[in-house]
């Protein structure tokens, strides 16, 4: 049995040119080699699998090697490099802090501080996870990391740069490592796969590259799952089936029957993917992130936020040019609600129709919601080019009309057909979808003239609104304002409203009336006083005013003072007796007692 070698470490980088998506790193560490402009500590952060410890090696071996390159990469080929790739160099040392992170550990460690390097210009002290050291060997530390030798270089690696003390922070130049994006990974992964000779659809390498997250390393082990699995031969089919990917065709394929508003192939896709055993939250995660897709596809300058195959994003253009923006944004609002909720329902399945259902009839409530009506007077709307008056139910029949509209809306009754519909209330409406029966010459006469009569009523409404709108003010003035509001708050029935109006003070600039009162309950009970601002606008004839309530420290003493005493009956025999001394003569005639 050979001695296999895992892809993470046998395509190790060493060279910094070789070091995947992170060139700004590697360049900077370049051209401070290149100036002679070399800290003393180096301190690589940044998530799991993107190159801190891969660098801090490449790095050491610079530093040692005896043969440089003109653009300052190791040779890897004199015995500096060589006794490093071999682990058998004294001058680079290795430390996990995960398992060292004592007192001892790092005293250790600055013992070796104190011995020059035996071959080479530096010796190098790499430590990994450095954040896992303890307090005591932070401090223990800092000393040595602040003023170290001239041959010392100390490069820390950790994942959690939050969880190191300001004073280490100090006294490093920090890297800062980045998340490896999925192109740089499917072009590295796709390098392996021509010097391994392995045949792997650009798909199959997107997905890996997409459930790495950003870390090489992890995509790198993914990979040789997949390799033992499939062999030589790599296909999107088993990468999905090895990884328990959905299959992106799914989520096509449910967007198609949620446009077309077909809820039972919508239910019915759902249960196919149930059979092969996905959960539906991973159901409803994956829908959202393909909603997601679509919506950034809708935009060229946003299509660079997709992550796919120049074959999926071909698809992804197409079923973005059928799909409108409104629908796509509340199809994500309703994923996102399924999935903050899923934990909580009892019957997940149904929890994840119910979902479904909503967003296939999206687009039935934004036709209905976009219609007009008719039920509300004020909200009867005319429209130009085609006008639609409503006819009344007229006798026994429900519509008038050879046909009806695609989505018309539920017509109105008259007055004058109350009694009749009265006594045929088993009569119901016919639905929408359904045609509806001729009427009668008789009938259809009567229903024209009462649809002229319903015209004639909403032009006229129309015409009142356009002169009310035509005689509104552009600004009002404060005495005007002062007066409407003194006659509204006269008409208010609670005294401690009615209070609380006359107390407030008024300021107004053009439409827009700045209410300033002493405290935030007085505040709160104004905003609650919803006929304030109607009341307003129609005794000043401003359409437009606005209220503006504000808060005003200084009225609070005022509110204080000027708010009426409640009076016990002692004080208010005071108050009695100085106003007419009579009254202590009767007090004392007839033996009261006005403390009682």
């Amino acid at each position: 049995m050979s001695n296999f070698v895992v892809s993470a470490r046998k395509y190790r980088p060493q060279r910094f040119d070789e070091v995947v998506g992170q060139k700004h790193v590697s360049q900077t560490l370049k051209n401070a080699l290149q100036s002679d402009h070399l800290a003393h500590a180096f301190l690589f952060c940044g998530p799991r699998g993107v190159g801190k410890t891969t660098c801090a090696r490449i790095l050491a071996k610079v530093l040692n090697c005896q043969n440089p390159t003109s653009d300052f990469e190791p040779c890897n080929t004199c015995d500096n490099c060589v006794s490093f790739s071999g682990n058998a160099s004294f001058n680079i040392t290795e430390l996990d802090a995960a398992s060292n992170n004592s007192v001892e550990h790092i005293r250790a460690l600055i013992e070796q501080v104190r011995f020059q390097p035996q071959q080479g210009k530096y010796k190098v002290f790499i430590i990994d996870e450095v954040h896992m050291l303890s307090q005591a060997a932070f401090n223990a530390f800092l000393k040595t990391l602040e003023e170290p030798p001239p041959y010392a270089i100390f490069i820390l690696a950790t994942t959690e740069k939050h969880k190191i003390i300001p004073t280490i922070l100090s006294r490093c130049q920090i890297f800062d490592f980045k998340r490896i994006q999925s192109p740089d990974m499917v072009a590295h992964l796709a390098g392996i796969c021509e010097q391994e000779k392995i045949e792997a659809d650009p798909d199959a390498l997107h997905i890996i590259a997409q459930k790495a997250d950003g870390a090489l390393r992890d995509a790198l082990s993914i990979f040789d799952r997949i390799v033992s699995f499939s062999g030589k031969s790599i296909s999107y089919e088993d990468v999905i089936t090895n990884l328990n990917v959905l299959d992106y065709d799914y989520f096509f394929r449910v967007v198609e029957a949620l446009l077309t508003e077909d809820i039972q192939q919508t239910l019915l896709i759902f249960d196919d993917i149930q059979r092969k055993g996905f959960d539906g939250d991973l159901f409803m995660t994956g829908l959202a992130q393909h909603l997601r897709n679509i919506l950034v596809c809708k935009d060229e300058q946003t299509l660079s936020l997709l992550d796919a195959s120049d074959s999926l994003r071909d698809r992804y253009r197409s079923q973005a040019q059928i799909s409108g923006s409104d629908f796509l944004l509340t199809c994500l609002n309703l994923a996102n609600e399924c999935d903050i909720n899923y934990k909580l329902a009892r019957n997940k399945r149904l929890h994840v129709e119910m979902s479904l259902i909503k967003m296939a009839s999206v687009g039935r409530a934004f036709r209905i919601a976009s219609m007009p009506t008719t039920a509300e007077p004020e909200k009867k709307t005319l429209d130009g080019t085609e006008q639609r008056p409503e006819v009344a139910n007229v006798t026994d029949v429900p519509t008038v009309g050879a046909a009806p509209q695609p989505h018309p809306t539920q017509p109105t009754a008259s007055k004058d057909d109350s009694n009749a519909r009265q006594a045929n209330s088993s009569t119901a409406l016919s639905e929408p979808e359904q045609p509806t029966p001729a009427a009668p010459i008789a009938v259809q006469q009567k229903a024209n003239t009462l649809a002229k009569a319903n015209l004639s009523s909403m032009l006229k409404e129309l015409k009142a609104e356009e002169e009310q709108v035509t005689d509104s003010v552009e600004s009002v003035t404060l005495e005007d304002v002062q007066a409407a509001w003194k006659t509204y708050a006269e008409a208010v029935e609670r005294d401690s409203l009615r209070f609380q109006l006359q107390s407030a003070q008024l300021e107004v600039d053009e439409l827009t009336i700045t209410v300033k009162v002493g405290s935030s309950l007085v505040e709160g009970a104004l905003r609650e006083e919803h006929g304030l601002t109607d009341s307003l606008r129609k005794t000043l004839k401003a359409p437009g005013l606005m209220l503006k309530i504000e808060i005003d420290p200084s009225m609070r003493k005022e509110e204080v003072k000027t708010k009426p005493k409640v009076l016990n009956a002692r004080e208010k025999y005071i108050m009695m007796a100085e106003q007419n001394p009579a009254v202590k003569e009767l007090v004392k005639r007839f033996e009261l007692k006005p403390d009682e």
